[in-house]
């Protein structure tokens, strides 16, 4: 018997056999605790977003008070010569 005509075998007999008892309000439980899923995915999505606006505002606030694009000013002048 190769494994091909095993496994056929055990599903006839998993097929022959009686069904177990399914709960009566098995659909009511996977309908509310498919529920408390999605809203704790939009919850969490609503505090990605939320920390990644206060990430750019922060970014925001902190350029323009460095200003990173704009070139320091030296630190020693330039030496006079000819007055």
């Amino acid at each position: 018997m190769n494994r091909h005509e095993r496994k056929e075998d055990e599903v006839r007999r998993m097929m022959e056999t009686g069904h177990p008892h399914v709960p009566g309000d098995l659909a009511a439980r996977a309908v509310a605790r498919g529920a408390r899923l999605l809203r704790r995915d939009r919850t969490v999505r609503r505090i990605w977003w939320t920390l990644l606006a206060l990430a750019a505002l922060a970014f925001v606030v902190w350029a323009s008070v460095v200003r990173p694009w704009e070139v320091p000013p030296a630190g020693t002048t330039p030496p006079l010569e000819g007055w």
